[in-house]
């Protein structure tokens, strides 16, 4: 029979004692042995692992002992004695009587084994104990079991006898506590004549175990009921606002606003395309193409996307008013002045464009390398100033000005003329043969910035319509994680050229869009049948055209329509036309209010979807949504967040509307798959 062998120590480990047993040997003849152990051990302890108890992990200790030299004679089995005080004694006791009188049921086994006991050995120190207690399992459950004779002393065990338990470092025994066996202990010596009780021990304090530290974060599900889940902290829309206003003060220009925002998909593992190249799409992939650099298309593809599926689209523009130089900037001086030839881009070069500090950025063409590439310029210190004439002139100083005479920015001084030299000689001014063309425009300086009392504005220019751009940026990166689930396309286009029209190959007006949706269908359609697929792509398609809409301003009431004037800090604003110059409908706007109500709650602020209609008597303006829901047929809704001074040189939205955008694109993104059913004949 085959017998495995211990350590010199093993221990009792019950909460409230640790009781040493000296080594010593167990042995049996097999079929006495096997009938205790079946009988008694075997079926215990199967019914404990049939119950989950935790304390059967240390059976997996009886695994470590199996590379044990098998002995050639039977052993014999310890003196079993059942310590008198085993809460207070650390002490080897073993006895037969006391095992037979408790347990009657093992008197015949037992009384036919010899009993005899190991010589004594000194007892090990406590702190082996400690090391021992940290490789058991216990549980309070444990402390309230019946107590029986405990196999202790030394740890010869018959392995053929016991079952093949897959635990480690301690055994249940069925009339025992956890037992813990020293797998670094040598063989016992063979047994010897019975030792004289040995003295006992005082008492020791038990040293309790360290226990490791809390997680910051639990993922999973509590393995107990009484322990709470954590909650994860709900999003607000204050979270957005410094990003926002950093966003706004680093990309003055287009040039850079696409630049900033293609560098961000990169960081969010967005794989740039070029239209001049074959594409390998994939579900799951996220993807983005710009066009001239200054409109951009950005595009993740759901899961369990299939051609025909539809798209959830936020198309908005990323223009904005400015002044741009001309292609001959260099003025002859006058009065000593040094002026800069520009020309207003769309509405600019107003009134509100007197007195500002301006800088100069935009993008230039260089060779380099035997190639001509472009690279971003922003010299953002006040370079050019267009002065007003002071009230003080009388009528000249009101206006009507003309912009080409009298809007003309002063760069610096030259007096060269006062001492008959020409500028055009002086050393400061060098010709840089590198640079090709350039494209630069003037901006406002000025950082964005928060104000207000309590901090609830922000100051910036060019809001219109970098803040729904940024928006619905975030709001993509946002979604990303739920694309798994997802079987639809999720877009967000960002067209330049909308403040004069739409109508260059970079304008909402051109072939961008539908090119790019055109492609994604072909990847995934089978042959021969991408039209078709492609017109069920555009009618299980939405489109929110997003573009900011002016918020109510309180010195003029009278400019707005009664009950259709949107607040700063509530929410986006459905933006509505008799005169179809918005795409805004009650079905698209329902869909859109479906998507948000979805996801009530979720944040710390939900976003209250506004509307807003001009007057009679007013001009509407216009937005990228007809031109591309007409050329798709896509069902759309215009939608924007509010801003005062649209199409000033500084405006202002509220500090949580850059939040409260990212929230509702995002709920929009997110949630019009499941949205869509309900509207579908």
């Amino acid at each position: 029979m085959r017998l495995l062998t211990g350590g010199p120590m093993i221990y009792d480990l019950r909460p409230e004692s640790l009781v040493g047993v000296e080594t010593g040997m167990i042995y049996s003849r097999a079929r006495e042995w096997r009938k205790l152990c079946v009988e008694q051990v075997a079926s215990n302890v199967d019914n404990t692992i049939n119950k989950g108890d935790s304390r059967l992990t240390s059976v997996q200790h009886l695994q470590q002992l199996q590379h044990l030299q098998q002995l050639q004679h039977l052993q014999q089995l310890q003196h079993l004695q059942q310590p008198s005080n085993p809460a207070t004694l650390l002490q080897p006791r073993l006895g037969h009587a006391s095992m037979t009188k408790n347990h009657p049921s093992l008197r015949k086994a037992a009384s036919n084994a010899d009993l005899y006991s190991d010589p004594p050995s000194p007892p090990r120190p406590l702190r082996h104990a400690a090391s021992t207690l940290s490789r058991a399992h216990t549980t309070a459950a444990s402390c309230d079991r019946p107590r029986g004779p405990r196999v202790a002393g030394p740890s010869w065990i018959a392995r053929d006898a016991l079952p093949d338990f897959q635990s480690r470092h301690s055994v249940a025994l069925p009339t025992a506590r956890l037992i813990d066996v020293d797998e670094d202990s040598p063989v016992s010596a063979p047994a010897q004549k019975p030792p004289p009780v040995p003295p006992k021990i005082p008492e020791a304090p038990v040293q309790s175990m360290p226990q490791p530290a809390a997680r910051e974060t639990v993922r999973s599900a509590p393995s107990h009921p009484w322990i709470p889940m954590p909650q994860r902290p709900k999003e607000g829309p204050e979270r957005y606002t410094k990003p926002f206003t950093d966003f706004m003060t680093a990309n003055p220009t287009v040039f850079h606003a696409v630049d900033a925002v293609a560098k961000d998909l990169d960081k969010h593992g967005y794989e740039r395309l070029s239209e001049r190249d074959g594409w390998t799409l994939k579900a799951g992939g996220k993807y983005y193409l710009d066009r001239n650099g200054t409109s951009l298309i950005a595009f993740a593809i759901g899961d369990r996307y299939t051609s025909g599926n539809g798209a959830a689209v936020v198309a908005g523009h990323i223009d904005a008013l400015t002044t741009k130089l001309k292609p001959i900037s260099k003025l002859r001086t006058k009065a000593g002045y040094v002026q800069l030839g520009v020309a207003p881009y769309a509405g600019a070069l107003s009134d509100t464009w007197w007195d500002r500090d301006l800088g100069i950025g935009g993008r230039v063409l260089i060779k380099e390398n035997g190639k001509i590439v472009s690279k971003l310029v922003k010299l953002d210190w006040p370079i050019a100033k267009v002065p007003t004439l002071a009230p003080h002139f009388g009528a000249a100083a009101n206006g009507p000005f003309n912009k080409e005479t009298q809007m003309v920015p002063i760069i610096g001084l030259d007096n060269s003329d006062l001492e008959g030299l020409s500028p055009d000689n002086d050393p400061a001014y060098k010709a840089n043969s590198s640079i090709v063309n350039w494209e630069l425009e003037l901006f406002d300086v000025q950082h964005a910035t928060t104000g207000g009392l309590d901090r609830d504005l922000i100051f910036a220019g060019r809001i219109d319509d970098k803040l729904c751009s940024w928006a619905a940026v975030q709001a993509l990166l946002n979604s990303t994680s739920s694309l798994l689930s997802s079987s639809q396309i999720r877009i967000v286009a960002l067209f330049d050229d909308e403040e004069v029209g739409s109508l260059l190959r970079q304008g909402a007006h051109a072939n961008f869009l539908p090119s790019v949706m055109e492609r994604i269908v072909e990847e995934f359609a089978d042959g021969g049948k991408v039209k078709g697929a492609l017109s069920r792509t555009y009618a299980n398609s939405f489109l929110v055209s997003s573009d900011v809409i002016h918020a109510v301003n309180p010195n003029f009431l009278n400019a707005y329509l009664e009950n259709h004037s949107p607040r700063l800090n509530v929410g986006p604003a459905i933006s509505a036309d008799p005169n179809a110059h918005m795409t805004t409908d009650a079905v698209s706007t329902t869909i859109l209010q479906r998507c948000i109500d979805r996801d009530v709650g979720v944040r710390t602020v939900d976003p209250q979807l506004q509307v807003f209609q001009i007057r009679n008597d007013s001009r509407s303006g216009g937005t990228v949504g007809p031109m591309l829901s007409a050329a798709t047929g896509m069902r759309a809704v215009d939608c924007g967040i509010p801003q005062l001074s649209m199409h000033s040189i500084r405006a202002t939205t509220g500090s949580l509307d850059p939040g409260l955008g990212v929230f509702t694109f995002q709920s929009f993104l997110e949630n019009f798959e499941s949205v869509d059913r309900e509207f579908r004949e």
